[in-house]
């Protein structure tokens, strides 16, 4: 009598819901356990969630690594700590897709508030242009968190 084999789905790596966001972004490797030169550089996020994010770079980047991201806003840098948990290459581009995810709560929380930032700017932008005049990122995130908080809250949390 033959067994019947059982095929087993593979699991969907996808836990949370990933938005397109684009932003400029720096990152340093850390290798704390090996003598490998530190590979650093500078990138753009493709993708955000609640749990890591999607980036490009022109280095392969070892899975696992912990990787120290460091986010501009105007005059601030947020950092954030991660581990790389997919670097694959793109074969269009030539470059490696790096995935990562966060390790702490604070550091998952930071991101979506820079996200937020950076929506809040792009937001900016459009009512100076349909205003035909500049608006402070004051008015802008009154009138955004005013309009969208509570859509991209059901977004993410």
């Amino acid at each position: 009598m033959r067994k019947k084999i059982k095929t087993i789905k593979a699991p969907n790596r996808r836990h949370f819901i990933r938005h397109p966001m684009c932003f400029p972004l720096s990152y340093k490797v850390i290798h704390r356990w090996q003598s490998d030169d530190i590979k650093e550089g500078l990138s753009t996020a493709i993708n955000v969630s609640r749990g890591g994010l999607l980036f490009s770079s022109k280095q392969l980047v070892k899975k696992n690594s912990m990787i120290s991201l460091a986010i501009p806003f105007e005059h601030k840098v947020f950092k954030v700590k991660a581990q790389v948990v997919r670097c694959s290459k793109d074969s269009e581009t030539g470059f490696y897709n790096i995935g990562v995810c966060f390790k702490r709560i604070n550091d998952a929380f930071k991101v979506k508030l820079i996200e937020q930032i950076y929506l809040i700017s792009e937001y900016r932008d459009l009512r100076s242009l349909q205003l035909g005049k500049d608006i402070s990122l004051e008015e802008a995130s009154k009138e955004w968190i005013k309009r969208y908080s509570k859509r991209f809250q059901k977004l993410y949390w």
